[in-house]
C-alpha cells in the first residue's frame, strides 16, 4: 500500500554516476547498512567529516519505515518523561529532553541551511486524552520541569472534546521523502543490495563483499541476532494510517493517550489519521482500516480516503533507542534502532551521535543511548512480558501445528488480514502470502 508520501515522490534517484566506479576491493572508511532515514542522515553527516562513506540497500531508498512515518518531528514522545524521571532519575530524563529538542532544532537548521522543500512547519503538539486528566497534568509538570515549553490545557481543535491535553510548544512536521530526496543526492548509494552476513570488518552480499573500517547496522530490525541480543530487547508494533481529504485543516499534532486514541497531522490538503497500534502478530480479526475509516466519517462526514499505510516500530523496554556500538566484542559496528513510533527526531540523533564516536568527538547524549546501558529497573516488566509471548509463540510454532512457522526462530505466524500477510508475534518478521519477507529479524523468505 503506497503511503501520501510515496505518491508526492514517487522515486528517490541516487548518483548513479559515482556508482559504476565501485570495485569489491575499495575501500571505505564507513559503510552504512540501509538506506531508510537513519542511514541517509548518518552517511550525510559522516561525509560532511570527510569520511568515505558508502551505504548499501537491500531495496530502494526510503522502501521500508520511513515512507510509513507521521513524519512527526517531536520530542512528545507519549507519556513519556514522567515515567523518565522515575525510572532513570531527573538528569537522564532532562539529557533524553534536551537530545530530542535538539534533533528538531538541527533538523530547521539544516533545511534552511540548504534551503530543502519538504514542507517543514513549526507547530505545536499535542497529547490528549478523553478520560482521566492526571496522567497529562503530571506530564506537563514533568515535561516542564525538564526545561520543555509545555503546559496542560482543555482547549484544542479536534472535532471532539477532550477532557485534557498537553501542549509541546515549537515541534515540528515535514514530508520525509522530499527531505530525503534532496539529502541522498550526493551520497553513494547501491540500492538492491542485500546484505547476508557481516564478517569482521567485511560486508558480504548476495554476489559481492565490501570492506570499511566502521560498519553501521541502520536497518530498522538489527542484522544480527549475536552478539547484542536485540531480539531479546525490543519487540515490535504495527499502527495503520490514511490519507483524507475534504476535511478542512487542522494547525497543530494530536496524539491520543488513550488504548483507541488516535493520532492527527495536516499534511498540505490532507488529513493524515492514525491508529489501531498492537503488536506485530496480534490482529487476527483486522479492521483496522475499517475502524480508522468510520471515524474519519464520524468527525468529518464530507471526507474521502486517498491513502492508506502501515508502519512498523521497534519499542526496547526502556523506552530509549539503542544508538552507539553494537556490542562490547565488536569495536568496528555500531547500531541504531529501537526507536519507537519516534523515528524522525530518533534518526536525526543516531545521525548526531554516531558522527561524533566515529568522529572522535564528545557527545553529551551518547552514554544516555547506549547499548551498552543497564536499566533494568525501565524494563524488566517489559522483558518478562516479551519473553512470555516468544515463549508461547516458539512453543506453538516447534510443538503445534501451525500452517506457517517463521524462519528466524520457528515462532508460529498469525495472518494479518488488514496487510494480508503472515506476522510473526515472538520477533516482528512479516511475510506477503506467498511467503516472500516482508519485515526483518528474518533473513529469507518463507516458503
Amino acid at each position: 500500500m503506497e503511503s501520501l508520501w510515496r505518491k508526492q515522490t514517487n522515486n528517490i534517484p541516487t548518483n548513479k554516476s559515482t556508482l559504476t566506479a565501485i570495485s569489491d576491493n575499495q575501500a571505505y572508511d564507513i559503510i552504512v547498512i540501509g538506506a531508510g532515514l537513519a542511514g541517509i542522515l548518518i552517511a550525510f553527516y559522516l561525509q560532511e567529516q570527510g569520511k568515505k562513506v558508502l551505504i548499501l540497500e537491500a531495496d530502494e531508498i526510503a522502501s521500508g519505515q520511513s515512507e510509513r512515518t507521521t513524519a512527526k518531528i517531536t520530542s512528545q514522545h507519549g507519556l513519556k518523561y514522567d515515567k523518565l524521571m522515575k525510572d532513570i532519575g531527573v538528569e537522564g530524563a532532562r539529557l533524553y529532553a534536551r537530545a530530542n529538542e535538539a534533533a528538531i532544532k538541527e533538523y530547521e537548521q539544516l533545511i534552511e541551511q540548504l534551503d530543502i522543500d519538504c514542507q517543514f512547519e513549526k507547530l505545536p503538539a499535542y497529547l490528549y486524552t478523553l478520560l482521566e486528566t492526571e496522567p497529562l497534568k503530571r506530564e506537563a509538570q514533568a515535561a516542564s520541569t525538564l526545561g520543555i515549553d509545555a503546559y496542560f490545557t482543555q482547549e484544542t481543535e479536534l472535532p471532539f472534546p477532550v477532557t485534557g491535553a498537553v501542549c509541546f510548544r515549537n515541534q515540528a512536521q515535514f514530508s520525509p521523502l522530499k527531505f530525503m530526496q534532496h539529502i541522498s543526492a550526493k551520497l553513494q548509494i547501491l540500492e538492491h543490495t542485500k546484505v547476508i552476513k557481516i564478517k569482521g570488518n567485511r560486508v558480504i552480499t548476495e554476489d559481492r563483499a565490501f570492506g570499511a573500517d566502521k560498519i553501521v547496522v541502520a536497518t530498522h530490525y538489527p542484522l544480527l541476532n549475536l552478539p547484542g541480543f536485540y531480539f531479546l530487547r525490543q519487540h515490535q508494533e504495527r499502527s495503520y494510517c490514511l490519507a483524507l481529504s475534504g476535511c478542512g485543516n487542522i494547525n497543530g499534532m494530536y496524539y491520543g493517550i488513550d488504548q483507541d486514541g488516535l493520532s492527527f497531522r495536516q499534511a498540505g490538503d490532507y488529513l493524515i489519521l492514525g491508529g489501531g497500534s498492537h503488536r506485530t502478530g496480534e490482529n487476527t480479526s483486522g479492521g483496522k482500516y475499517d475502524y480508522l475509516f468510520q471515524k474519519a466519517k464520524q468527525y468529518f462526514p464530507d471526507c474521502r480516503e486517498e491513502a492508506r499505510w502501515s508502519a512498523q516500530d521497534c519499542m526496547p523496554h526502556d523506552g530509549i533507542p539503542f544508538i552507539g556500538k553494537y556490542s562490547l566484542f565488536t569495536p568496528h559496528l555500531y547500531i541504531a534502532t529501537g526507536f519507537q513510533k519516534w523515528g524522525m527526531t530518533s534518526s536525526m540523533l543516531a545521525a548526531l551521535i554516531l558522527r561524533d564516536e566515529l568522529c572522535g568527538f564528545t557527545n553529551p547524549y551518547a552514554s544516555l543511548f547506549s547499548p551498552q546501558r543497564l536499566n533494568f529497573r525501565a524494563g524488566l516488566k517489559n522483558l518478562l512480558s516479551d519473553m512470555a509471548i516468544s515463549i508461547k509463540g516458539l512453543l506453538k510454532g516447534w510443538l503445534g501445528k501451525p500452517s506457517k512457522r517463521c524462519p528466524h526462530m520457528g515462532c508460529a505466524l498469525t495472518w494479518n488480514p488488514d496487510e494480508e500477510s503472515w506476522d510473526c508475534p515472538c520477533h516482528g518478521s512479516r511475510f506477503d502470502k506467498s511467503g516472500n519477507l516482508l519485515d526483518n529479524p528474518a533473513k529469507i523468505d518463507k516458503r
